[in-house]
């Protein structure tokens, strides 16, 4: 991922057309949608999914099969792909792969990112994303664990803890999709052709891809399959202490972005998790933009959650990025934040 500063006149012009013209994107996307309502949840509920739902033991189980080198091409990247299918397969979730080739500044390499979908019937999608692929340090040993290790970690216990009680969920048209996403890192140096390989072909796959929403012979009709995305939440950067999370303008997803620092808030109330954690989640818009998986789904309308540990933590693209650098409290932290809001985006009240 890349940080651009919006910071003279001629970029804060840049950045009103490029708002001007999402929101066009974005007024067609809220046309095609239905409007949603989180579910409230409670307390005894939301306790549940943040202190009983929480497991170290079976976290760890998660991430260190994932906690290698994953350079695409390698097998241990495609190890680790297989791993990431095999524990969605063992939940009893849909999962299919995107294979193709691309050209990189290292010649042709294959890429498959994995798509995980709880109830592939539903018209609708709450997406949770990362990537599961690591950079080349050449010369050195990089694990990657905040990036993104964790992430895929979070995702599959989010997953693990919710599918007992999908059965039930309020909200039936709505299901949960993992995406993990290949090639995001850079081969040499992050470029639009060089970056986010993964993403930017998944999504214009979806764009081009159809599906009936009436099967009536008097009513059918056709939509696009990137349109059934409600949001996207892109999880990466994360499991290091200390981390900031604030919503970038311009992602469309504000009101939803809400939701994380009053969850953050609610859980802290209760005593769930460690108070000495300083809080993670603002509510300020900031005019920051950060280069990463989204942006494909972006540019195509799909609301954005980015959830970015933003300045990136000290070990970014450092050998040191390794176990040693990430903290358990502050993951039992995120995880219960983003299990909670998925929950309460499909209506899932566990007692």
């Amino acid at each position: 991922m890349r940080v651009l500063l919006q910071t003279t006149m001629r970029n804060l012009t840049v950045l009103t057309i490029f708002l001007l013209t999402t929101s066009i994107a974005w007024g067609q996307w809220r046309t095609n949608q239905r409007s949603h309502t989180l579910s409230v949840l409670p307390k005894n509920s939301t306790y549940r999914l943040c202190s009983d739902f929480w497991d170290l033991s079976r976290f760890k189980s998660f991430l260190k099969p994932i906690l290698v080198p994953r350079i695409v091409g390698t097998p241990q990247h495609r190890q680790v792909g297989d791993f990431l299918q095999k524990t969605m397969q063992d939940m009893g979730w849909h999962t299919e792969w995107d294979e193709f080739t691309d050209n990189t500044p290292y010649g042709v390499k294959p890429f498959r990112s994995l798509i995980a979908t709880y109830n592939p019937q539903a018209a609708r999608r709450l997406v949770l994303a990362c990537h599961y692929d690591s950079k080349i340090l050449p010369g050195q040993t990089f694990l990657a664990a905040t990036d993104s290790a964790v992430p895929c970690a979070m995702m599959l216990d989010v997953a693990k803890t919710l599918t007992p009680y999908m059965y039930r969920q309020v909200a039936q048209d709505v299901s949960l999709q993992l995406l993990f996403l290949d090639g995001e890192e850079a081969f040499v140096e992050w470029t639009a052709t060089d970056s986010i390989y993964g993403a930017r072909h998944l999504a214009s796959k979806l764009e081009n891809k159809w599906y009936p929403t009436s099967s009536s012979a008097s009513n059918f009709e056709l939509s696009r399959e990137i349109d059934r995305i409600d949001v996207f939440m892109l999880l990466d950067l994360l499991g290091a202490p200390n981390p900031r999370i604030q919503n970038a303008n311009g992602l469309g997803a504000t009101q939803l972005f809400a939701e994380l620092p009053n969850i953050e808030s609610e859980i802290r109330q209760m005593n769930c998790v460690s108070q000495r954690i300083p809080q993670v989640f603002s509510g300020n818009v900031v005019y920051q933009a950060v280069e990463d998986d989204h942006i494909p789904f972006r540019n195509r309308g799909v609301p954005i959650l980015h959830l970015i540990a933003a300045p990136f933590p000290s070990v970014w693209h450092q050998p040191t990025d390794n176990e040693n650098a990430i903290h358990y409290p502050t993951i039992k932290l995120l995880t219960s934040v983003v299990r909670i809001f998925a929950a309460k985006y499909l209506g899932i009240a566990p007692l």
